[in-house]
């Protein structure tokens, strides 16, 4: 039985399913899941990450969390956190970046949040010198100082979306046409979690939420708040959710959403918003990834890189640094947000 059948089972058991369930199954089903089955990364998979395209991403991100341990007295146990590391690549780029800061690697504890057994075993040859651990959600993180980065991972959480009709909302949910999945629209209603988006909305206009993210953003806040520490969020998304960004991608390319579940990557832009109002610690502007970068000396490392380099390797470095800091690449389309505590400078990178 394929995931399709599969969903086409339920629906018909259970009636048309939101687009939160429609995207739990096609990514984490134990046995059809996109992220249970297969590396996604990379020219082979269907996409590619920021640390894929260089090491200088994880190493500025690297330099900035130390930079901040050093700011808040340098902790002497505290939890390095990565939200859906992919082959554990940046956390690796992150670890070499600061072998030289003193007491950083010996007070750290590597952990790793990640639902793929796939990955988790890219993760394991990648990162085996630094002895991470794993765990399964955000709410089983430690409860200690927590430097955190997650890079890329609220984007595939499941959402739901929802069409303003008059004062209520009709769900878009997706059901059978025959055989095949389809789109359609629930009955009108009202939605507790949008009454503050009548003002800023009209018929018609599509508005999404993430339901995951407000408890994720919350559990690392909390630790942050309490015990120290700060977090980097980097995605592509904007401030507030207007409109359809649901997005699915196989080998590169943009396919149909509802084509043959499970087998492409499904993504949504992120709400800043959401973030910065679910975290109970302190949170920084929202930043444009490019800026965020070029402000922790991302050009001086390209420099230096560069002087090694001619050719094609030359070349390819060049476009790589473009690439992640260019307005019209990814500079502008991926933002970073910050949390840290109250009593505590905000980190490196962030206008105060």
């Amino acid at each position: 039985m394929s995931l399709a059948d599969h969903l086409a089972a339920r629906i018909r058991t259970e009636g048309p399913l939101s687009l939160a369930d429609y995207m739990g199954d096609a990514l984490l089903h134990p046995v059809h899941g996109y992220y249970t089955t297969r590396d996604p990364l990379g020219a082979a998979g269907d996409f590619t990450t920021a640390p894929e395209i260089s090491q200088m991403f994880g190493e500025m991100l690297g330099l900035c969390l130390a930079q901040s341990w050093l700011d808040q007295g340098a902790p002497g146990a505290f939890t390095l956190a990565e939200l859906g590391p992919g082959r554990g690549t940046l956390m690796a780029d992150v670890m070499r970046a600061t072998a030289a800061v003193p007491g950083f690697h010996q007070a750290a504890r590597i952990v790793l949040v990640e639902a793929s057994p796939t990955l988790r075993k890219a993760q394991a040859a990648t990162l085996a010198p630094h002895a991470p651990h794993w765990i399964d959600h955000a709410g089983a993180l430690p409860d200690a100082p927590l430097w955190l980065v997650a890079n890329e991972f609220f984007d595939a959480l499941p959402i739901r979306q929802f069409v303003r009709d008059g004062a209520g909302w009709r769900e878009r949910r997706i059901g059978l046409e025959g055989e095949a999945l389809a789109w359609g629209l629930g009955p009108t209603g009202p939605q507790p979690a949008l009454a503050g988006r009548l003002a800023d909305t009209g018929d018609g206009d599509l508005v999404e939420i993430c339901p995951a993210l407000p408890a994720i953003a919350e559990e690392i806040g909390q630790r942050i708040e309490s015990h120290g520490g700060a977090a980097l969020i980097i995605d592509y998304g904007d401030w507030r959710s207007r409109g359809d960004t649901l997005q699915a991608l196989r080998a590169h390319a943009p396919v149909d959403v509802l084509d043959t579940p499970g087998t492409a990557d499904l993504t949504a832009h992120v709400d800043f918003e959401a973030l910065a109002r679910a975290t109970p610690s302190a949170v920084t502007a929202m930043t444009p990834q490019g800026v965020f970068l070029e402000r922790l000396g991302i050009t001086a490392r390209a420099q230096a890189l560069a002087r090694g380099l001619r050719d094609a390797a030359l070349d390819s470095h060049i476009a790589a640094h473009r690439r992640l800091t260019h307005p019209q690449e990814m500079g502008n389309l991926f933002k970073v947000l910050g949390f840290h505590p109250a009593r505590a400078i905000p980190p490196a990178g962030f206008q105060t």
